[in-house]
């Protein structure tokens, strides 16, 4: 049985993209590592209003992290791997990789990515929605 779709409504047309985001950030949102949060920072005299992506990468060094955008979805990955030269007698702490994604919104625009302190940092820029009215001529057609 296939569940009805919000989008579904005759008035809600071209949203089907926003749907396939959505069951894409439903799947995703069930891995719980690393941690990370979301923060709004203000605008000031030389930045606009800005977004904060900050990850819990403890035990990554700068080389095992990437940050990519591919298309609209901002992609953090991780990779570790085993010591083979060290000999544990109690391993609480496993090398492991992750991938996390964010879905980003049209226009969104990445400023940099900073490690510090076991944290990962990424600053985004949120557009300033553009106000744009548009007369559309309406053509006549008479029936001969």
């Amino acid at each position: 049985m296939s569940r009805p779709s919000p989008f579904g409504h005759p008035f809600l047309l071209g949203f089907d993209e926003i749907e396939q985001a959505l069951d894409r950030v439903a799947k995703a949102a069930n891995d719980g590592y690393p941690p990370y949060n979301i923060e709004r920072l203000a605008r000031t005299e030389r930045d606009p209003e800005r977004l904060r992506i900050t990850l819990a990468v403890a035990g990554f060094t700068r080389d095992q992290l990437d940050v990519t955008l591919e298309e609209s979805q901002l992609i953090v990955r991780g990779r570790q791997t085993d010591d083979k030269s060290r000999t544990y007698l109690h391993r609480g702490i496993a090398a492991r990789q992750f991938q996390r994604a964010f879905l980003l919104a049209d226009g969104m625009e990445v400023l940099g990515a900073d490690l510090s302190n076991g944290l990962l940092s990424i600053d985004l820029a949120r557009p300033e929605p553009e106000r744009i009215v548009r007369r559309i001529d309406i053509a006549t057609r008479d029936a001969d």
